[in-house]
Formats: C-alpha cells, structure tokens, sequence
C-alpha cells in the first residue's frame, strides 16, 4: 500500500507539472490588420497611365523599353503589337500613380512617362483623361503629370523618415495592367543603398510590371513611398520591392512644379566606398566617407584642391557615412554657396572651402597607353615603371608608376598591368625606385594599401601579405597568401 500510494502521488505531480509549465502563447487572439478602411480612402486617389512612345522596328530597340525592361516596370502588356511604323504610337507603357492635389496634380515614376508621345490616366471611377508632362527627375525616377479636372480624390502625405522596419504597409497599382490591385506586406529595410541616387524603403509588399509610380501607404492611409523597382531573376515578384521614399519624392516635385526640371548642387567629383581593411591600412579608423576616384578638371572640387585618393568625410557640416551619401549632400546644396569640406589625406584630416556648382554629367579622363623601362618591386610582387611628364599630364597626377606586371597575391588582391599607383599607404610615389624602397619597408603580415589610377578613376587595392620567413627556414623574402 505504501509504495502505491508513493507511485500515485508521483503520477499526479507527473501530470500537474507539463500543466504549469505551458502558458498561452504570447500572441493568441491577436488579430491581423483589416486593410478595407485604407484601401476605401486611398484608392479612389490612385490611377492608372498608359504612355505611348515611338518606336523605329521592334520595341527592343527603343533605349526607353530597355530601360523599363531594366526596372521591371511598364513593360508593353501581353495584346500590344510588337512594333509601329517609323513615328507612330508603338507599345503603351503601362504604370501607376496617385493624385497629390484635387486640381489634377498626379505624381509616378519617371521611367513610365519618359519620352512619351501621348498620356492617358484612367481614375477608379473609369474616367479617362489625357495629361501633360509638368517635368520629370531621372535621377530619383520622379515624374508630375497634369489632368484637367476639378475636387479629384487625393491622398494624403506621410513623413517616410518616422517609418518602421517591420511596420505594416499597403501598395495600390495596375500589376499588368490590373487596375486598382491591392497588395500589403512589411517595412523590411530602410535606407536600402542600390546604387540609384536615393536610398530606399525595402518591403516584402508583392509588386510587378504596372505598380511602378504607386503609392506605398503605411496604416494611417498616408503615401510614405513611391513603388519603383524590384529585384527579380524573373521580371516578376520575387519577395523583394523598393520604393522611393515620399519625403525625398516632395522634394523633388516642387521643384518640378515651379521650374519643370531639379536644380541640384555639384563639385565634380567621382566617389568609391571605403570599407573596414581599407580604413584600417590607412589609419583612418572606421570605414566611412566617400573615396575621391576621380576630380573633374577645372570643376568645383579641382579648384578647392581635391586630389584622387582623397575620402571625404562631412560636407557642409554633414557627415558622409557612405560614398553614396556625398551626391544627395551636395545635391541638396544650392549652386553658389561655399561651404566647408573635411576630408582624410595622408593619414591627417584637412578642411577645405569649395563653392558648389550647378549638377551636370562629368567628361571622361585620358587614357595611358604604355610604359618604358619596369623595375622589380618583388617585395609586394608588383613590376612598375617610371612615367614621363607627358604621361603625367595626361591621366593629371602628380607621380606614379606604371605596373607592368603583378605576380602571386598582388594579381590575386586585384591589381592589373596598367594601373598606374599613386601612392603606398599615406606617402605619394614620385617613381619606381622609390616605390621600391617603400615596399620594402612594409612590415610583415600588415596590409599594403595602393592608391591606383585605373580607367580614369582612383581606387585603392589592398595587398595582404603574409609574414616573412625568419632565417634559417630555407623562405625567401615575403611570403604572400
């Protein structure tokens, strides 16, 4: 009887434990959003836009569609004829947009309107109207059309820069030509850095061919984003869109609204990143700032005294973080304004002045074709040779060597025959002998950071050196990963 009664009373607690130690899971009974009341006040603001182009044979061959195609956004729909005679209407991009003001104001992409010979906008109502092109910002992908209509349905603008990642979002568009579709997803990324001029909001939200120029809506029904790329193998959804953030678009549109085109600030300049094992070979501590790879002659930044291999750090007393950062800085500055620029040169940090010009598209930069006479520079692997003051002249340096050949981890880093270096870690090179002393004081094990003039830009390349064999263990010299 006693060791029954000792196995029940072990049996219960057996029981009773699991029971205590299995709580509700944390979100039971939440609900999911209802997106009804949203889509109710947004949608009637949101329509859809054909724009005809010309087109010579095939729409293929209109630099326009390929560079929809690109985008992945206003492709021709599955009905449209393939080509048009020479002049005529050919395919219809087909895109989104949303009314900004009840007088006919309508925002889109850029990449939809471009170019285009006739717009039509189709409001939810089935209203049809043609519009004008106020003006478009290729560089933001921003385009303002105009219809000509009275109290239209308009959204309201949100503020992008409060939004959350994670934060529940809703697109309204014309997927292939769907009007009106209705999308929602998640905030998965802000400041997303794709190479374009702006960064992006990043979302999960399912967009396709047709939603380009739509609005993106956070959960007070307000535009914070404008839907204008995706990144797909495909050309169709893939679990990844980007949209213009709506701070940036309002920017941009008023400056379309009062001039037709974006005035935007300039210093001439091409910039490269600068990351961590750069930073650290250099001395400037953590990877931040904007690479100089190249100084437009004569330009703003030439004549304040900007050198290729410069990385520049805040302008206008704001920081650079990235070197995609520096172009929207100085855009954002009027032309005509002098401002402070600090930059990293030589392992010190120096404060220029530079007035800032107004934007335009930066001229190539000459080309070395041959060098005589290379030097062995075995230390780092790296044949180079001495340049003549008319090579000099020609790519606007200073000094430099030629590489003539690379061998071992020096070709593996990524330096070619051809580049011409400028500089090793924080001393400028003025020839070949003297580069070869410099790498040869390298010390063992510790990265060789090579200032290198390649294709009219400026970049550095890192050559990771092993340690030098200690006498008496048959090595030679520095032995390279």
């Amino acid at each position: 009887m006693r060791r029954f009664l000792i196995c029940l009373l072990l049996a219960l607690g057996a029981v009773s434990v699991p029971a205590a130690a299995s709580p509700a899971p944390a979100f039971a009974g939440v609900a999911l959003p209802d997106f009804t009341p949203l889509v109710d006040r947004v949608g009637p603001a949101v329509v859809n836009i054909r724009a005809d182009h010309p087109v010579r044979s095939s729409a293929l061959d209109d630099p326009r569609t390929r560079e929809l195609l690109r985008r992945y956004f206003g492709v021709p729909l599955p009905d449209a004829p393939d080509s048009a005679p020479d002049g005529e209407p050919g395919p219809a991009a087909v895109g989104s947009g949303f009314i900004l003001r009840p007088d006919g104001l309508i925002m889109t992409n850029a990449h939809v309107v471009a170019g285009a010979t006739r717009i039509r906008v189709t409001l939810r109502d089935k209203r049809t109207f043609d519009a004008t092109l106020v003006g478009v910002d290729k560089r933001t992908d921003i385009a303002l059309l105009r219809i000509a209509g009275h109290n239209l349905p308009c959204v309201t603008i949100g503020d992008s820069r409060t939004l959350r990642v994670g934060a529940w979002v809703l697109a309204i568009g014309s997927p292939f030509g769907l009007d009106n579709t209705v999308t929602a997803g998640i905030v998965s990324a802000k400041g997303r850095d794709t190479g374009d001029y702006t960064p992006f909001i990043q979302t999960d939200v399912a967009v396709n061919p047709g939603n380009s120029g739509g609005p993106l809506i956070d959960m007070d029904g307000k535009v914070i984003g404008i839907n204008s790329q995706i990144y797909s193998q495909t050309g169709g959804f893939m679990g990844i869109s980007f949209a213009i953030p709506i701070d940036e678009a309002m920017r941009v549109a008023a400056q379309i609204e009062a001039h037709g085109y974006v005035v935007r600030g300039k210093i001439g300049v091409a910039v490269g990143g600068v990351d961590r094992a750069l930073a650290e070979a250099i001395g400037l501590g953590s990877a931040r700032g904007a690479l100089v790879q190249r100084v437009e002659p004569g330009g703003a930044a030439a004549r304040a005294g900007v050198l290729p291999g410069d990385i520049i750090v805040r302008f206008d007393g704001v920081a650079v973080a990235r070197a995609n950062d520096l172009p929207r800085i100085v855009g954002d500055v009027p032309p005509g304004r002098r401002v402070q620029l600090r930059l990293f040169r030589l392992g010190q940090m120096r404060t220029l002045s530079v007035t800032v010009r107004e934007w335009a598209h930066d001229g190539g930069a000459p080309e070395l074709r041959q060098a005589p006479n290379p030097a062995d520079t075995a230390p780092l692997g790296i044949d180079v040779a001495d340049l003549n003051p008319q090579q000099l002249r020609a790519l606007g340096v200073s000094g430099g060597v030629w590489v003539g050949a690379v061998h071992g981890a020096a070709e593996r880093d990524g330096l070619r025959v051809g580049d011409v270096i400028t500089r090793l870690g924080n001393v400028d090179v003025v020839g070949a002998a003297q580069f070869g002393q410099l790498a040869a004081a390298v010390p063992a094990g510790r990265d060789a950071a090579l200032l290198v003039w390649r294709d009219g830009d400026a970049r550095f390349v890192l050559v990771r050196q092993a340690a030098r064999a200690r006498p008496g263990t048959g090595g030679a010299g520095v032995r390279l990963k």
